[in-house]
């Protein structure tokens, strides 16, 4: 079976990419597809993560695993595209470049047969140009303490001071 997905970036202008890949990739040759796509050198580090209709994050899939003892985290190498995306669950988040942080929107548009004569992952569409700086995150979050002042005053910090 073919997926064709529309991955988005998160940003005010349109910029996607429409691709088909075969359902039985990996997610890491469908992340080296998608950085293709939009022109990276798939050079740093990426995650997938699962989520629900209202993109809230929920499960990391990571291209590699960071942690010095191993850990829980799914493998991009060893996850495959079609046991993650399904037409119950036809959305996912990808973010490329840690520090830089280039978020994606990534839906399942279709399932369709393999054409014969036609490779995959297949770039379908490309609109927009990728910018050179990724787009500014806008996290609705204010702090209510100004770190500049000193802490000789701390009763106004609003925790517990007996939380031993």
């Amino acid at each position: 079976m073919i997926y064709k997905i529309r991955i988005i970036l998160d940003a005010q202008e349109d910029i996607f990419r429409d691709i088909e890949i075969e359902a039985g990739n990996s997610m890491e040759e469908f992340h080296n597809a998608i950085a293709q796509s939009f022109g990276f050198l798939g050079n740093e580090m990426a995650s997938f993560y699962t989520c629900d209709d209202e993109w809230n994050q929920d499960e990391e899939i990571a291209l590699f695993d960071m942690s010095e003892n191993g850990s829980d985290v799914r493998l991009m190498n060893e996850t495959f595209l079609e046991d993650v995306l399904t037409r119950n669950s036809p959305k996912l988040i990808y973010v490329y470049d840690f520090l830089s942080m280039w978020t994606f929107f990534v839906e399942l548009a279709d399932i369709v047969e393999n054409e014969s004569g036609r490779s995959y992952p297949n770039l379908l569409f490309s609109f927009g140009e990728l910018p050179e700086t990724p787009p500014e995150k806008n996290f609705e979050s204010s702090p209510q303490f100004d770190f500049d002042d000193t802490l000789e005053n701390y009763d106004d910090l609003d925790f517990d001071e007996n939380w031993n």
